[in-house]
């Protein structure tokens, strides 16, 4: 008999991935029309330019699992290193070859040795370390970051989110999402996702008992 399983995995997989296109379609409409001195704003990504994130999400979308451990074994297993090789690798001469090689990416599906759901999370989150410097919203569907909240709750794959929100309570304004007891913090569920990945200026969307602690604990690994 077949293991039901995998196969609704899989479903699940092949669902998101239209989330995926579309997010960085809409990041790729977004960034079109900056100056040159906007792509080197400083992210919300420590250490890294507007520029140097979307070089990234490039070399997350063209890096499949043979790839990926090629590159981990050929940088002796220091991954921040090959990080910075695989940015380096997607970053081009000018911001306009930046954003097109972000640009051919946007149907992609490959991936690294991570869910779909963690790309998605990849997408969101350095979307808004580059659209919150540079003064740009994007009103999100209230779907698409709930999933993605339910991800990041429970999850410190890649980034660290589980543990930053131990012992809090955290409750979405505009959705349903809500996880964990403890010192409240509420606030749009975006601003809730930004929070419990480190982003420590999001804290100031929140409000409740909970959001000094939870700031305290962002740009922590």
């Amino acid at each position: 008999m077949t293991d039901p399983a995998p196969t609704a995995d899989r479903k699940r997989e092949s669902g998101i991935w239209p989330l995926i296109h579309t997010e960085r379609a809409a990041l790729a409409a977004d960034l079109a029309d900056l100056t040159d001195d906007q792509w080197e704003t400083p992210s919300l990504c420590a250490g890294l330019t507007v520029r140097e994130v979307v070089a990234h999400l490039s070399a997350g979308a063209s890096l499949d699992t043979v790839r990926w451990l090629a590159g981990v074994i050929r940088c002796r297993f220091d991954f921040d290193r090959q990080v910075a090789v695989r940015l380096a690798e997607q970053l081009g001469a000018t911001p306009g070859e930046t954003l097109e090689r972000f640009r051919r990416i946007v149907p992609s599906t490959t991936k690294p040795p991570l869910p779909a759901i963690a790309m998605l999370g990849e997408v969101i989150v350095h979307g808004e370390d580059v659209r919150r410097p540079l003064g740009i919203r994007r009103d999100h569907p209230i779907g698409v970051v709930t999933e993605t909240a339910e991800y990041y709750r429970g999850s410190d794959l890649v980034v660290v989110a589980r543990k930053r929100i131990g012992g809090l309570r955290l409750v979405a304004d505009d959705g349903p999402f809500a996880t964990g007891s403890g010192p409240l913090v509420s606030g749009r569920t975006l601003a809730l996702i930004m929070a419990m990945t480190g982003r420590a200026a999001y804290c100031d969307d929140l409000e409740g008992d909970g959001v000094e602690l939870l700031r305290s604990r962002c740009g922590t690994a």
